[in-house]
């Protein structure tokens, strides 16, 4: 019988799709040395029982977009309703309830002008609950997006994740696939709530040939305008503590210190941002204790850091998909 937690073979299928979300059951199973009828069945109980969602992304950063993390300080008894607002939205990619309950911070990808003014300028200043906001704009990705904290678990050796890297047929013609166009969005759109949809259904999505509708979804993923990422409960895997750091670095040092904040193992996100601080960090680990641990020793040892603000996440409401509570 499976045991009721999730054991180190769901983590070997999860880094198995955080690697190639598309790929065949039987293509991960002859990797895992299992059996099709295994993976599948693990998959189906990581969806039901640990929240487990493939699912596509814009990358946002390579299509040009502004993102941005917010900082909304609320009154308690608001602090959940405004988390699923915004986690309702399709420009919000992360929204959690940090610091007692009373903030919610999120990340949201700005496609133009409008729907940055009309959230930053219109909206959020008119919610009564909210007392303070804090916008930061995102200027330069050092971790996360199509690098997955997944991968650093190393649940698969390097021979198996090679065996897994996705193979698309051919090259985007003329940057056609560094963008994503009009024609493109009910493929997107579909991709963005199943990422493993098969190409049956992405052709009954789009109306489109499904010959045409596999390469243009090749050209996609090869120029990295998209990516097809992993939602998973962390916590059942032994790493149920998660907190933002809102970093100053000396700006001699900004980037040597983004790029050390990408190698550690804990660090699921990290960015050089505007604002009081000019970095900003996710970090996942197993308990408190290891939180003052990172913070003590790897990130405490490196030059040039100046200040830490350390913000434990108590509740995370959206991660790449947001499905409403019932």
């Amino acid at each position: 019988m499976e045991s009721p937690l999730p054991d180190s073979l769901d983590l070997q299928l999860l880094h198995a799709l955080d690697t190639d979300g598309r790929a065949s059951f039987s293509r991960i199973a002859g990797v895992l040395g299992v059996s099709d009828q295994t993976v599948a069945r693990r998959f189906r109980r990581l969806r039901a029982e640990f929240g487990a969602r493939v699912v596509a992304v814009r990358d946002v950063e390579r299509l040009g977009q502004e993102r941005w993390m917010l900082r909304l300080r609320c009154t308690p008894d608001a602090a959940d309703s405004i988390a699923r607002a915004l986690a309702r939205r399709p420009d919000t990619a992360w929204i959690g309830v940090t610091s007692g309950g009373t903030e919610v911070v999120g990340m949201t990808r700005m496609r133009t002008r409008g729907e940055h003014d009309e959230l930053l300028l219109g909206k959020l200043p008119r919610t009564p609950s909210i007392v303070e906001i804090r916008a930061h704009q995102l200027l330069h990705g050092f971790y996360g997006g199509p690098s997955g904290w997944l991968g650093k678990r190393r649940a698969l050796t390097p021979q198996q994740v090679d065996a897994l890297r996705p193979v698309f047929d051919e090259a985007p013609a003329a940057d056609s696939g560094t963008r994503i166009t009009a024609d493109d969005e009910p493929l997107v759109a579909a991709l963005e709530g199943d990422g493993r949809a098969s190409f049956a259904e992405l052709r009954q999505a789009t109306g489109r040939s499904e010959s045409a509708v596999r390469r243009r979804l090749g050209q996609l993923l090869r120029s990295g305008a998209l990516f097809i990422d992993v939602q998973f409960d962390s916590g059942a895997f032994g790493f149920g503590t998660r907190a933002l750091l809102w970093i100053t670095a000396a700006p001699s040092a900004m980037d040597a210190v983004g790029r050390a904040l990408a190698t550690h193992p804990e660090v699921a996100f990290a960015a050089a941002t505007a604002g009081h601080c000019n970095l900003v960090a996710v970090i996942v680990c197993r308990d408190t204790a290891s939180v003052y641990r990172y913070l003590n020793e790897d990130l405490g040892r490196l030059e040039g850091v100046q200040h830490v603000e350390c913000a434990p996440v108590l509740r995370t409401v959206k991660q790449l998909r947001y499905e409403e509570r019932r």
